[in-house]
């Protein structure tokens, strides 16, 4: 597409009061290639929408970034120091909480920038690097929250072979294949996001970098982009989610087996915790990523992103917390230690 204005008169008009706005101003400049203008630079339309809003939405999104990096500190640190939880289980949740930890690191800080700031424009090299440790993450919690739910498979339904199947060296290498599977698909599809060039008015409906808002700028056809990312998707989340709702038949069969009642509650008490996260995290992954018509309502699903973002990775330390009976125990512990050292 060739622009009829120069650069100037572009300028010119966007200096006009009728016409400036908080998005506007900040439309990036644009470089020329064979006659078409490309976009050098994304804008993060985030919540620029809601100026009013801004100063009450940096307070509560820092005080909930704030408790949810002190709980899964709290939780990695509990099951490092306390050896009842050096198991394969509370392994597996000290890494899913480094993982989350990390995960909010990606967006929440610079959402946090964004918000106090004026200026909302980011590089598409950056906007590259932040969808791929995005994508890497949230693909690799699919993986971890299946791994895990084996290991309750193996625990409840092979008790007397867990500790030879749940070995620590199989234990590390199932790690190990869950993040190089996880960011494997994550390079796939942000290589095929970024193969080409970005046009149009480089505008990002949202406050991070995600895939629909950032492929609808994408100047080649993306029709085959997106039912390719879309069928990635659906394979990584799907398929997930069926390993792990064939774990739990195998769970609950092996329940109502157990005779007696105290048996089967503390059975069901180990799961109970990891169904919830589940569902969190891939119901939250089902509305956004398994729609054909993904990024069609950018509000509904920045609303969306912000519970996948902001609140789930606060639920997981105070799911774990308060459904997990050996957890609070060690917390309890830590804490009575902690009181008795400063006495």
């Amino acid at each position: 597409m060739i622009l009829l204005s120069p650069p100037e008169a572009w300028q010119s008009l966007t200096a006009l009061p009728c016409l400036s706005n908080p998005i506007s101003s900040q439309v990036p400049e644009k470089q020329q290639d064979n006659g078409t203008w490309l976009v050098s630079e994304f804008v993060l339309v985030g919540f620029s929408n809601l100026p009013e809003l801004r100063p009450t939405l940096f307070t509560l999104f820092l005080l909930t970034y704030l408790v949810t990096l002190s709980g899964n500190a709290t939780i990695i640190t509990i099951i490092q120091v306390d050896r009842t939880l050096h198991t394969p289980m509370y392994r597996f949740l000290a890494v899913l909480s480094l993982s989350e930890t990390c995960y909010t690191l990606i967006t929440i800080p610079n959402m946090l920038a964004h918000l106090l700031m004026k200026s909302q424009a980011i590089s598409i090299a950056g906007c590259r690097v932040q969808m791929f440790f995005f994508l890497g993450l949230g693909c690799s919690h699919c993986f971890l929250l299946t791994l895990m739910g084996y290991d309750r498979y193996v625990a409840i339904c092979h008790p007397l072979r867990y500790s030879v199947i749940m070995r620590p060296t199989v234990c590390l290498c199932l790690g190990a294949l869950v993040f190089c599977s996880g960011f494997s698909v994550a390079l796939v599809e942000t290589c095929m996001i970024f193969s080409s060039p970005f046009c149009g008015t480089g505008l990002v409906e949202h406050f991070f970098c995600d895939i629909a808002p950032v492929l609808k700028l994408s100047c080649a056809e993306s029709t085959h982009k997106a039912l390719g990312i879309f069928f990635l998707s659906i394979l990584v989340v799907l398929f997930s989610f069926l390993l792990i709702l064939l774990s739990y038949a195998f769970i609950v069969a092996a329940i109502v087996r157990i005779p007696s009642a105290a048996g089967r509650r503390k059975a069901f008490s180990t799961c109970a915790a990891h169904l919830t996260v589940v569902i969190v995290h891939f119901g939250c992954a089902s509305i956004i990523y398994l729609r054909p018509d993904s990024g069609a309502n950018p509000s509904q699903d920045r609303l969306v992103a912000v519970f996948y973002t902001v609140v789930t990775p606060l639920l997981n330390p105070v799911v774990y917390t308060l459904r997990n009976k050996e957890v609070r125990v060690a917390l309890k512990k830590s804490l009575a230690r902690g009181c008795g050292a400063f006495k």
